[in-house]
Order: structure tokens, then C-alpha cells, then sequence
């Protein structure tokens, strides 16, 4: 995709990062598409974004981040680019003594390890624009820790330290590196509970209601704009006041 306003959404597939999609598409971005295992999703939106913006190039780009090598796989099958966000991610809702050292590992390279490790492999190509972008997806989890999401909670906490600490090493280079951090968002994560239970919850939340997955995108979307161009190593909440 040489030439173009390129970014890659890992975890494409998945409701937030198909949000952050969209958006960026509308936005005049064209994309690589990363999945883990939901081809068919991906490439349903690849062919929606590919018949809503004949003019840019959208291309479906699979790498399982569950495993060690997920994010070599995946800078082999990218080229040029000017952002990265990473919306990749998985729930894991365990107590810690019910969670095994398969859970651990799998939550590390999918949230964290291999999304590092693919921005590391590709910042050559970001360095070549004058504006490279970096944007994480984290978590209000990896602010305030949640009693029941201890390994996701600290995954979580993982990638909001890396994107402060990233942002001071690829600051000489232009190099804007921001986490968005989502409170309760409604996807499919919260389907489980029940009535009342979300009422519960949103009786925390001093908006009282839920945010939507264009919300986030919407803020990783400012992020990746010119009107960001002066925000680096911050986290961004998106949590209706739940946290502040």
C-alpha cells in the first residue's frame, strides 16, 4: 500500500477494532485488517470498507497472538505504514488461583508481548513518515485492577506502562504513542450479565449507561489526526466518569 495513508488495526475482527476501522476508514486511512481466528469477520469487513471507499485499499492480514511468533507473522504480511492501532485482545474472567500458566502466557502475547513486538518490527516503516502514530487499546482494568480479572488487570496495566515508556524512547523520531482506556463498553464481552447486574453497574458510572464501541474509535481516531499532534504517552479514558 505504498504511497497511501496507511494503518494497521490489530484485532480487527472484534467489535472495538472493527469500530476503530470503520472510523479510521471514513477518515481517509487505508488499512491492514488483523485478525487472530475470525477470518470470516475480517474479511466481511474488508469487503464493506472496500465497497465504502473504492479509493483506498483494505487488506485482511491473519496472525494467531496467542502464540509467541503472532507478531513476526504479522509484520511479514504488512508493508508500508504510518500508524498502528492495537485493539487485539481476549477476556479472561478467572480468580488468580483458577488461572493457569496457559491462561498467563495467552494473555500476555495477545494483549501485550506480540503487539510489541510487531510495532517494534515495523517502527522502521513508521520512522519513514514524519507523523508515525502508535494507539493502544487498554482498560479502566489496567488503571484501577478488578478482583476476578486479576491476570487481564495486569496485562492491561502492561500496555498502558508501555505506551509511557514508548513514548519517551520514539519521541526523537516524531513518534506519537497513546493508550485509549475503555470503561464499559457494549459488546459482546458483556453479554453474559444479567438485567440486574448491568443496572447495577451502571448505577456506578456517573453517566449511567454504557459506552459504545464507536466512542473509543472515535477518540483512537482523533489520536491518529492532526488535532493530536501535541499528545504523546497519555492514556485517554473513555469511561463515563467511572473512573477519574
Amino acid at each position: 500500500m505504498s504511497g497511501r495513508k496507511t494503518a494497521a488495526v490489530l484485532g480487527a475482527s472484534g467489535e472495538i477494532g472493527t469500530a476503530i476501522a470503520e472510523k479510521l476508514a471514513a477518515s481517509g486511512w487505508s488499512l491492514y485488517l488483523h485478525y487472530n481466528r475470525s477470518e470470516e469477520r475480517a474479511e466481511e469487513l474488508r469487503e464493506r470498507l472496500s465497497a465504502a471507499y473504492p479509493g483506498q485499499r483494505f487488506e485482511t492480514a491473519g496472525a494467531d497472538f496467542s502464540l509467541p511468533d503472532g507478531g513476526e507473522r504479522l509484520a511479514a504480511a504488512t508493508g508500508d505504514l504510518r500508524a498502528v492501532v492495537s485493539a487485539a485482545g481476549q477476556e479472561m474472567n478467572k480468580l488468580l488461583t483458577d488461572t493457569t500458566m496457559g491462561d498467563l502466557d495467552a494473555l500476555w502475547h495477545v494483549h501485550a508481548a506480540n503487539p510489541m513486538r510487531f510495532i517494534a518490527l515495523v517502527s522502521e516503516r513508521l520512522r519513514r513518515h514524519p507523523d508515525p502514530r502508535v494507539v493502544m487499546i487498554g482498560s479502566i482494568w489496567g488503571d484501577t485492577g478488578a478482583a476476578g480479572e486479576v491476570a487481564y488487570s495486569a496485562v492491561k496495566g502492561a500496555v498502558h506502562g508501555f505506551v509511557k515508556a514508548y513514548a519517551k524512547e520514539a519521541a526523537g523520531s516524531n513518534m506519537l504513542v497513546n493508550a485509549v482506556s475503555p470503561g464499559w463498553i457494549e459488546t459482546r464481552m458483556n453479554s453474559h450479565l444479567s438485567d440486574e447486574e448491568r443496572r447495577m453497574a451502571f448505577g456506578e458510572i456517573p453517566l449511567m449507561r454504557p459506552g459504545l464501541p464507536s466512542e473509543v474509535a472515535g477518540v483512537a481516531d482523533f489520536l491518529l489526526g492532526e488535532d493530536g499532534s501535541y499528545i504523546t504517552g497519555q492514556i485517554i479514558r473513555v469511561n463515563g466518569g467511572w473512573h477519574i
